[in-house]
């Protein structure tokens, strides 16, 4: 036997139960993992409120990293003892030990540690996407990043400028701000602010080609009025709920504006790119393109305040929970 969170039922964070649960095995396919940390995400949010939906009783979370144990039958690219991480479907990360397909599994090299593995896959991952496949970041582009002192944003912020982009960062306080000024956000504006005004000024009118919005319902309106014509509005997330049903002529008044809705699990579900998303992630580590930042650890069994922390925005950069 082992443990794990369950979920019973869709809600807040108290459906979040810590429970015994039988050890799983390996079918064929599968590998047997021992989790040695896990990310925490805000999709892991719109799971356990019932926005996504699931089959429940279920187990939450889509990242971690750890060590095989076993393989199943037909399993030929890993073996007991190997690192591994993952970011990606199905759920049921908060465990201690869980079986996952071993096409989805990516080798955790040596000079990565667990820890950071299970903060950077999801985050890592998906900023390799966003800025260098949905929308090409290049040397003197001016991006706009909500939730830049989150875990995603932070890498966003940090990746971006290393590839030479101007970056203004959209934070609710000032301390936020700080955070994100220091992973390479070179401009600032609160939530507090008027954000089109702001962008207007900071680019003297030539508004942004790009944003990259995680919050949703909140600031959707917001964010097309800082486009520049033809720019790329790429909703990612709906941390403040979701995106209320659009008029698609909006988009051709406001300058025929582009509007993309991309996930991870698209851009990951061939092979070939889940090891250049992964590749491209250990990579800008090594090189210093960006840092992991763990601003929060939680023990597993304490999932319910991890969620609490996530949603009360008193988090920064990335949380793991440890089994």
């Amino acid at each position: 036997m082992s443990y794990a969170i369950r979920m019973h039922e869709a809600g807040g964070p108290e459906v979040l139960v810590w429970e015994q649960v039988p050890t799983p095995e390996a079918g064929p396919g599968q590998v047997l993992i021992k989790h040695v940390a896990i990310g925490l995400n805000f999709i892991d949010v719109y799971f356990r409120s019932g926005l996504y939906k699931m089959p429940l009783p279920a187990t939450p979370g889509i990242e971690a990293a750890g060590t095989v144990l076993a393989v199943g039958a037909g399993v030929t690219s890993l073996a007991a003892g190997d690192r591994v991480a993952y970011s990606s479907p199905p759920l049921g990360a908060y465990a201690e030990r869980r079986v996952m397909p071993a096409d989805r599994l990516v080798r955790l090299p040596d000079d990565i540690s667990f820890d950071d593995g299970a903060a950077m896959m999801m985050a890592g991952m998906t900023s390799y996407y966003l800025i260098h496949r949905t929308f090409r970041v290049t040397p003197g582009v001016t991006i706009l990043v909500h939730a830049a002192a989150g875990g995603v944003g932070l890498v966003l912020c940090e990746w971006a400028r290393y590839l030479g982009a101007n970056v203004i960062g959209v934070v609710s306080t000032a301390e936020k701000g700080e955070l994100a000024r220091a992973h390479g956000a070179t401009d600032i504006i609160l939530t507090t602010e008027d954000l089109p005004a702001r962008v207007k000024a900071m680019t003297e009118g030539a508004m942004v080609p790009v944003v990259y919005d995680s919050v949703g319902r909140d600031t959707f309106l917001a964010s097309l009025d800082c486009l520049a014509p033809l720019g790329m509005m790429v909703s990612y997330g709906s941390a403040s709920g979701p995106v209320p049903p659009l008029e698609i002529a909006t988009l051709g008044a406001k300058g025929s504006l582009f509007l993309t809705r991309p996930s991870l699990a698209t851009y990951t579900a061939k092979r070939e790119d889940l090891d250049q998303a992964a590749t491209a992630v250990f990579g800008a580590i090594r090189s210093g393109a960006v840092k992991v930042r763990i601003g929060q650890r939680f023990a597993l069994k304490d999932a319910a305040d991890a969620h609490r922390a996530l949603e009360s925005r008193s988090t920064t950069g990335s949380t793991i929970l440890l089994p």
